[in-house]
C-alpha cells in the first residue's frame, strides 16, 4: 500500500496500473493492470494472470478486487475508484458492481469485449443495484499501444 498523497491525480494511478500490465506482459499475460484507490491510497493491485494462475477469472480488475477486498476485510468497496487500462469485460463489470466500486476509471476501449462502451454499457443498466460512474482516455494512448503491440506480435509468432 502507498502513502496517502492528496497531490496524485488520475495519470499517476493509471501510470501504475501500466506498470502492472507490463508486469503481466513480461509474464507472457495478456497486458491488462488494474489499482484500486480509496481516499488517495493504493487498497488493491492486480494484473492479468489467467495463464500463470489457470484461473479463468484472474484477470487483473478481479485481482485488484480481491486484494482489497482482503486488506479491507470487506467484499464491499465503497468510496474507491479502479483504474484499469483496458475497458473491463462483462465478467469485471459485474464484480465491479457487486464490489460497490463507486468510479471507474479505463485508459482504452476494448472493442471486442469491452463492456462498458464498446460492447454494451452494462453500468448503465437500471436493474443494478448500484451504480458505478465511469470515464476514459487516461494515458490512453500509451494502453492501447501496450495491447496492440501484444497482439501484433503474437499474430507474428
Amino acid at each position: 500500500m502507498l502513502t496517502s498523497n492528496d497531490n496524485y491525480k488520475p495519470e499517476h494511478w493509471m501510470q501504475r496500473a501500466l506498470e502492472l500490465a507490463r508486469l503481466a506482459e513480461a509474464k507472457g499475460e495478456v497486458p491488462v493492470g488494474a489499482v484500486l484507490v480509496k481516499d488517495n491510497v493504493v487498497v488493491g493491485e492486480g494484473y492479468n494472470q489467467v495463464i500463470s494462475l489457470n484461473d479463468p477469472s484472474a484477470h487483473a480488475e478481479i485481482l485488484a478486487l480481491r486484494n482489497a477486498a482482503a486488506l479491507l476485510k470487506n467484499y464491499r468497496l465503497p468510496q474507491t475508484t479502479l483504474y484499469v487500462t483496458i475497458e473491463p469485460c462483462s465478467m469485471c463489470a459485474g464484480a465491479i458492481v457487486h464490489a460497490r466500486v463507486k468510479h471507474l476509471v479505463f485508459a482504452t476501449p476494448e472493442p471486442k469485449a469491452g463492456a462498458i462502451v464498446s460492447q454494451g454499457c452494462f453500468l448503465e443498466n437500471a436493474f443494478l443495484n448500484h451504480q458505478t460512474t465511469y470515464e476514459s482516455g487516461i494515458l490512453e494512448q500509451e494502453c492501447a499501444s501496450l495491447i496492440s503491440d501484444f497482439f501484433k506480435l503474437k499474430r507474428q509468432k
